[in-house]
């Protein structure tokens, strides 16, 4: 089983997230991302959490279960936080 997986997402207020047939998208105040979905990891949305849950008990499957979660967790952060490189210097 995925450590990763089985944790929900968060959405933060100012961002919407749809799911059509195997697509998730994701719009926030800073763009739109989708990402297509194999069909055997279903996505659930419940208020305000986004659930991912293997369809079967196959090694491919929990595979896909967390990358696919992380794969929309950094979709979620993309369009409400946006990309941060903090560089921090060492030394003299």
């Amino acid at each position: 089983m995925s450590r990763l997986g089985k944790l929900p997402i968060s959405i933060p207020d100012g961002v919407e997230v749809k799911i059509a047939e195997n697509e998730v998208t994701v719009k926030g105040p800073k763009g739109t991302i989708s990402q297509d979905v194999m069909s055997d990891v279903r996505v659930e949305i419940d208020g305000n959490q986004v659930r991912f849950v293997p369809a079967s008990d196959k090694k491919a499957t929990r595979a896909r279960w967390g990358l696919y979660r992380m794969l929309v967790y950094n979709m979620v952060t993309g369009v409400s936080t946006g990309f941060n490189k903090t560089l921090e210097i060492v030394g003299v």
